[in-house]
């Protein structure tokens, strides 16, 4: 029996991440960067006023506070105006928040240092040079390094490239997954199960648990049990796809007959892995572009723990993350459990906060029984349990595997 660890070396030795491309920044959140994005203008591209206000020189209003100032109110420049203004000494400009500054002003006084007079303002507070001024390139210069090579893009990411003008962005794109499900008993969801057919799950919870990772995903759906239609379809993924992921028949006759039907694509390795759920498994790299494919067990449950474990640490390699894994904490135990000693295990748990101390608490949820599907939605965390371990009481420490979900 393969250790979890050796099992996940393998599956990560494929990890192929896609060659880059060029999308617009709207559909580049969420990936990396691929380039150096460097600045080809500055942000600000020109000094503005950061509040609503009158535009002065400093040394015009330095006694103010001291003494009346007052000076007279010679324009207005709202934002947006692409007029040029000059401003004299002992002059003052209104101006409101963005708008350029006049030539020769150095300062804003806001209008709340003001009696906010039209004509000739009364200045009550004095105010420094560059006082309530964004300056040219006080955010970004020409030259300077916007958004990294490697780094997430994320929301401030994507404002930054449209701030310094960048409509495009070089990225490392999602690995395209395909997802099928193999079995004469499934049908799908839009058809009503005869005797002794059920609903095809698989197929959907794993496509979503692959999004949720960062894949492109195609959903193939249900492939029946013939090993020609099963081969050519395969053949046809491995062409579109970076991860194939097939569920239903990784054991018995059934695993053999899919090993035997794709067996000049390349080798599945099926084998017994030390976790449960999810014991009996296969993984090999088929076609000629060696494309990751994975055999997952046709039970819901045991097929998505296997994905998290596996599976969704390799797309978040084939994104080029540095760390493919799911974030992990210490939690007490508010129930007992049990686990089957020899292999490790991936046991559904509510994770929660302790109101008073801040440290986490984790409820077991359901039995250990692998077909319990509901118990795994309502999970937030797999609690982990070592292979040398079969009964943890209520109170000790486990490991807790976050899963976290969007929305």
């Amino acid at each position: 029996m393969r250790s979890v660890d050796e099992q996940l070396a393998r599956v990560l030795t494929a990890a192929v991440r896609p060659a880059p491309v060029r999308v617009a920044i709207s559909e580049s959140q969420g990936l990396l960067c691929a380039e150096e994005v460097v600045a080809e203008q500055a942000m600000p591209g020109f000094d503005q006023a950061a509040v609503d206000g009158y535009a002065v020189r400093s040394v015009d209003v330095q006694a103010a506070g001291e003494q009346e100032c007052a000076l007279p109110v010679v324009g207005e420049v709202p934002v947006g105006s692409r007029q040029p203004r000059r401003l004299q000494p002992g002059q003052a400009v209104r101006v409101d928040t963005g708008a350029p500054l006049p030539t020769l002003a150095d300062a804003v006084v806001p209008l709340r240092y003001t009696d906010e007079h039209p004509a000739r303002v009364a200045v009550r507070e004095s105010v420094p040079s560059a006082a309530f001024v964004r300056r040219t390139g006080e955010d970004v210069q020409i030259g300077d390094i916007a958004v990294r090579r490697g780094a997430p893009i994320g929301s401030a990411q994507v404002g930054l490239l449209a701030a310094v003008g960048k409509s495009k962005v070089l990225v490392h794109p999602r690995p395209r997954v395909s997802v099928l499900s193999l079995g004469d008993e499934l049908v799908d969801v839009d058809r009503t199960p005869g005797q002794g057919q059920v609903y095809d799950v698989n197929s959907y919870a794993l496509a979503a648990a692959a999004r949720d990772a960062g894949a492109e995903v195609a959903r193939v759906g249900v492939v029946g049990g013939d090993a020609k239609r099963l081969r050519e379809v395969v053949e046809g993924r491995l062409l579109l796809s970076e991860i194939v992921v097939i569920a239903g028949a990784a054991g018995g006759s059934a695993g053999a007959g899919v090993r035997s039907a794709l067996a000049d694509l390349g080798e599945i390795d099926v084998t017994r892995v030390a976790m449960h759920p999810g014991s009996v498994q296969g993984f090999g790299r088929l076609g000629p572009d060696e494309v990751p494919t994975f055999v997952l067990p046709g039970n819901p449950v045991s097929a998505l723990v296997v994905f998290e474990v596996l599976v969704r640490p390799l797309i978040r390699a084939a994104l080029g993350k540095t760390n493919p894994h799911r974030r992990t904490v210490s939690a007490s135990l508010l129930s007992p459990i049990s686990s089957s000693k020899g292999r490790r295990g991936f046991l559904r748990g509510q994770l929660l906060r302790d109101p008073n101390t801040g440290d986490y608490l984790v409820q077991p949820l359901g039995t250990s029984g692998t077909h319990l599907l509901a118990s795994l939605a309502e999970a937030n965390s797999l609690i982990v349990v070592d292979e040398d371990v079969d009964e943890v009481a209520a109170g000790e420490d486990v490991s807790v595997q976050f899963l976290s979900q969007r929305g």
